[in-house]
């Protein structure tokens, strides 16, 4: 039986499965809509804008999963998590800004960084306090 810490992260490690799911789901759609057979990149305008915004997600995600388990595990999970939930829907507001234009992104793209940058931070800190302090 998984207690309520294994749980949140769990369920949090889902949501992140599901955004990548949508994501590549929406550059099949797009691969349809435009007829862009794979292994195709470029094509229609639009097309090249789900695409790229799908494969930046992506790069992001290691990083991002990497540090908020170690944020979690080693600072605080409530914390860790509310970041997580916070950077997943910036990653959305992304992918939506920049799927209608280039400069959608770019907000929604600067917030993530700060979310990425706060994770880094927690990560240290609680790293910092469980290895150096007694």
């Amino acid at each position: 039986k998984l207690d309520k810490a294994q749980l949140n992260k769990t369920l949090l490690c889902s949501c992140v499965v599901l955004f990548l799911a949508y994501f590549a789901m929406q550059v099949i759609y797009a691969r349809r809509k435009y007829k862009i057979s794979p292994p195709e990149t470029t094509g229609h305008p639009d097309f090249e804008r789900i695409f790229r915004a799908q494969a930046n997600c992506s790069e992001y995600f290691p990083i991002f999963t990497s540090l908020l388990w170690v944020a979690g595990i080693f600072f605080h999970q409530g914390v860790a998590a509310g970041c997580g939930l916070l950077y997943l829907y910036t990653r959305f507001k992304y992918f939506q800004g920049y799927a209608g234009a280039a400069q959608g992104r770019l907000g929604p793209l600067y917030a993530s960084a700060r979310l990425l940058w706060l994770l880094l931070g927690l990560a240290v800190v609680g790293l910092l306090a469980h290895f150096a302090l007694p």
